[in-house]
């Protein structure tokens, strides 16, 4: 039995988990394409004499390792996301993206190499009663590889009973573990906005319907649902971020259909709702206004990621037990980002919890072309990770 806390025990493949996390970092790979980082991930596994499955949702790995014994019969699932974005990186790091339009720009290489090194750890000290099933998800960033899992038999092949996840966080600085308990992560919907209205000149607009004119109504009368109908008590967010109409190289020419692309954030199925029904009640009626014609195309994409409250004070308390009280946020307050965990959230029990890795006051936010992953907080994340399960299962 080792003497070693997990992260100490850990901290000893600091070089070889640097070097796997920057090959990682180096090959992204986007939703259900995760085929190189699978075979490294099925590799790391083999190497280390872990039984594994491949194929789970398409992509997706899950690793089982059997504790010193198992007379409580208990399971436990922890997972970590291997997918990248469909973005530039602009980063100068002698390991960046080697390819144009792919970048690990949410850290998903960090938490997969985590997750690898407290699979080794486990299958190492084997010092917990149960089975512990380790989920290498694709497909997290808008593809819902979580549900893919899921609807592959996930639970029923690897019956977790409980079922937690990292994820890395810059605003936090490293060595500190935030959990928030009950909705952590907001809903995420897209929403798609056509406009048809009726081209003509710039010089006689008279003649025309201006689907571009109808398309700023629409974005300015849209604000008004959160600042107006949502409660102050409540959080939502609407954003439009696309706009597509006409042809710049056509000054002169008011095209005859224009089309909007952005994302509803809640947390409350209600508000969602709510939302939703005045999408439609507003974009219709600006637009008959204006003599066009819109329809809203809403889709519902990922629910709110709602943590358990028995499983948020577990993970509070594992953390605590790791880098003290002062280290750990209890109550972190919710992100208006999403995340695909909330699936496998709403079919067990379980928790989702994020690792302070700094970076924000530099800019280095998620999802930005300069971001990078902190290879510092790989022991402490993967030792994390493993004392959940040492500790959801102790042997008796």
């Amino acid at each position: 039995m080792t003497t070693a806390t997990p992260v100490e025990h850990i901290r000893r493949w600091s070089d070889e988990l640097t070097d796997i996390r920057r090959d990682l970092h180096a090959h992204p790979e986007l939703g259900f394409e995760e085929h190189r980082t699978a075979r490294l991930v099925c590799d790391q596994l083999s190497a280390a004499s872990i039984e594994h499955h491949s194929g789970v949702g398409k992509t997706g790995i899950v690793a089982v390792i059997r504790g010193r014994s198992d007379l409580g019969g208990r399971r436990i699932g922890l997972r970590a996301d291997m997918d990248a974005l469909p973005m530039q990186e602009e980063t100068d790091v002698a390991y960046r993206s080697r390819y144009d339009g792919r970048m690990h720009g949410c850290g998903h290489d960090g938490h997969t190499t985590m997750l690898l090194a407290a699979a080794r750890y486990l299958s190492e000290t084997r010092n917990f009663d149960g089975i512990a099933y380790m989920i290498f998800q694709p497909g997290e960033e808008g593809h819902a590889g979580a549900k893919a899992m899921i609807e592959d038999g996930l639970f029923e092949r690897f019956p977790a009973e409980r079922v937690y996840a990292l994820h890395n966080w810059p605003a936090l600085p490293p060595g500190r573990i935030g959990i928030t308990p009950g909705p952590a992560m907001a809903a995420a919907d897209r929403i798609e906005i056509v406009i048809d209205g009726r081209g003509g000149h710039g010089a006689h607009p008279h003649i025309a319907v201006d689907p571009v004119l109808v398309a700023g109504h629409i974005i300015t009368a849209v604000q008004s649902i959160v600042s107006r109908n949502v409660s102050p008590l409540d959080t939502a967010v609407i954003s439009l971020c696309s706009m597509q109409a006409g042809n710049p190289g056509a000054m002169s020419v008011i095209p005859a259909h224009a089309r909007l692309v952005g994302t509803v954030r809640t947390f409350r199925p209600k508000t969602q709702d709510m939302i939703e029904q005045r999408l439609h009640e507003l974009v219709g009626s600006i637009a008959t206004a204006f003599g066009a014609h819109a329809e809203v195309k809403y889709e519902r994409v990922y629910p709110p990621t709602i943590n358990h409250d028995v499983d948020a004070e577990f993970v509070a308390e594992v953390a605590e037990s790791l880098i003290g009280r002062d280290n750990v946020m209890r109550n972190l307050e919710p992100s208006m980002g999403a995340e695909d965990f909330s699936f496998m959230l709403q079919a067990r029990p379980g928790a989702f919890a994020r690792l302070g890795q700094g970076g924000a006051e530099r800019g280095c936010f998620l999802h930005s072309s300069r971001y990078d992953f902190n290879d510092s907080v790989i022991p402490l994340g993967a030792g994390f990770l493993a004392s959940l399960a040492e500790k959801a299962m102790p042997i008796t």
